[in-house]
């Protein structure tokens, strides 16, 4: 699936080679959330000779795993390895796989929502009920909310289409939009309700924000890559992949777009403002 987080794991990725001095070929392919056409790029990639493999987002590690057991496969953007079945353990994956987790970090996000909008009580959160890395970031906001006064209220898709109504069916008070492809891919749909219905609208990686959603903390996609490009030569070079722990990021990065906001109905407080690492 096509959009700007996952396109900067890419790039990440192919920089870090380039920064190495080291000649690579890439055969970049995208099944544009289609699961038979990821199938279909799995079995062949399975049947060529590349010597490495990178998988980004969870859906792409999943099937990448279920065909390729005998060359390194190296996931990035995935939020839960082991929830998703593609590791035993974060400290020790097993076979042939390793990478870099996005795992968001959902208290932290509803206590800037808090900190936005201290008359909030309820968030809601569209994702797709088919990704297992909206799973756990539903999951692990419900627990946050729970400790913070707020509500979660949900609405799932199984497709792109269908965001920008799941949207708005929902009564609340802010919108949160987590690191979901399917969702991230139409995260306008979701900024259009917010416009609207004058909700703000917060985020989980950088790119939503610079598209029109108010503000949110997110993990570095180009430095995922980057990770990601370290661990593969890690793994051509033979080191285990029982010995490369699965990779996150500790300190996330704030975005805001002031002017969004202001569409939304929500005037950002300088608090948050005054420590964005970048507003677009």
């Amino acid at each position: 699936m096509t959009h700007p987080a996952l396109d900067a794991v890419a790039e990440g990725f192919k920089e870090a080679f380039a920064e190495a001095g080291i000649e690579v070929t890439f055969d970049e392919q995208n099944a544009q959330g289609d699961q038979a056409t990821l199938t279909n790029i799995a079995n062949t990639f399975a049947s060529s000779d590349a010597d490495g493999f990178l998988a980004i987002a969870t859906p792409t590690a999943q099937s990448l795993a279920t065909v390729i057991t005998d060359r390194p496969v190296v996931f990035a953007a995935v939020t839960d390895p082991v929830a998703a079945g593609l590791v035993a353990s974060w400290e020790s994956p097993d076979a042939n796989l390793a990478g870099v987790s996005d795992l968001n970090p959902m208290k932290d996000q509803l206590e800037l929502i808090k900190e936005a909008l201290p008359e909030a009580k309820t968030v809601g959160i569209v994702y797709s009920a088919g990704e297992v890395n909206s799973e756990v970031q539903v999951t692990e906001a419900e627990k946050a909310a729970a400790e913070l006064g707020l509500e979660i209220k949900k609405a799932t898709v199984t497709n792109s289409s269908e965001v920008q109504q799941a949207a708005a069916s929902l009564d609340v008070d802010a919108f949160l939009i987590p690191t979901d492809n399917t969702v991230v891919s139409a995260a306008e749909s979701v900024i259009q309700v917010g416009e609207q219905k004058q909700i703000p609208v917060f985020a989980s990686d950088e790119s939503t924000m610079e598209r029109g959603a108010a503000a949110g903390l997110s993990v570095n996609y180009t430095q995922q890559g980057k990770d990601a490009a370290a661990i593969m030569l890690k793994l051509l070079e033979g080191t285990p992949a029982a010995d490369i722990p699965v990779e996150t990021q500790k300190e996330f990065d704030l975005f805001v777009n002031v002017a969004a906001g202001g569409l939304q109905g929500l005037t950002l407080p300088d608090s948050i403002v005054s420590r964005a690492t970048k507003q677009f």
